[in-house]
């Protein structure tokens, strides 16, 4: 796989090829990819949302008028779902959204996302990332020259006190360890720009030498 490789400044750049990854063509792995993304959008459920059905709102114990006689329709209950006030028919309650998906499925789905975000030319190499100072201006300028427009995801093996300072208040530039990258993240950003050094424990991580 070719890529381009920027220098430290992003001055100038040049194609270079990484025999470590993949391509993929047809639709090798597409379904292992959705079932990936939609796990992990599963699993940032929370399952909080509750409501009270008929036997757990408070009141209506006794029946409002007799069966017969009153011209008005049936009813034992002020608490029916029907009634202002009264209990929700089959609203939600709390559950677990979450699902499990094995480790050569994501490793597959990963694969193929970088695969395809690659032949897109929406994945960047940087040579190296190098934040002197804790400036959001530098690392802005430095990311903007490569990605002029829209969300970018920065890759970078190791994040210290100076990148993560000088990346917190930029909106659409994110920052993430590329021991953490996941599936979601390739798949979510305009652009993608990581650096050699993350490149390389990314495709660790993809051969299968570590999680």
């Amino acid at each position: 796989m070719k890529l381009k490789v920027y220098t430290k400044d992003a001055s100038s750049s040049k194609e270079t090829e990484f025999p470590q990854f993949e391509i993929f063509e047809g639709r090798h792995g597409q379904q292992a990819l959705k079932e990936v993304i939609v796990a992990y959008q599963a699993n940032a459920r929370q399952g909080t949302r509750s409501t009270k059905t008929r036997a757990e709102v408070s009141g209506g114990g006794r029946k409002p008028w007799r069966q017969k006689g009153t011209g008005n329709a049936r009813v034992g209950s002020t608490r029916s779902p029907i009634w202002t006030g009264g209990g929700r028919a089959f609203g939600p309650k709390p559950r677990d959204y979450s699902k499990k998906i094995n480790r050569k499925v994501r490793t597959l789905a990963m694969k193929r996302i970088f695969s395809d975000r690659a032949q897109r030319g929406e994945i960047e190499i940087l040579e190296e990332l190098e934040i002197t100072e804790p400036k959001t201006k530098l690392l802005h300028d430095l990311v903007r020259t490569i990605a002029p427009q829209g969300r970018v995801l920065l890759v970078e093996d190791g994040i210290g006190d100076t990148l993560r300072l000088a990346s917190r208040n930029l909106a659409e530039i994110d920052l993430i360890d590329a021991g953490t990258v996941n599936t979601l993240d390739l798949a979510s950003y305009r652009k993608i720009i990581i650096t050699r050094k993350a490149l390389e424990r990314l495709g660790t991580r993809l051969n299968g030498a570590s999680k």
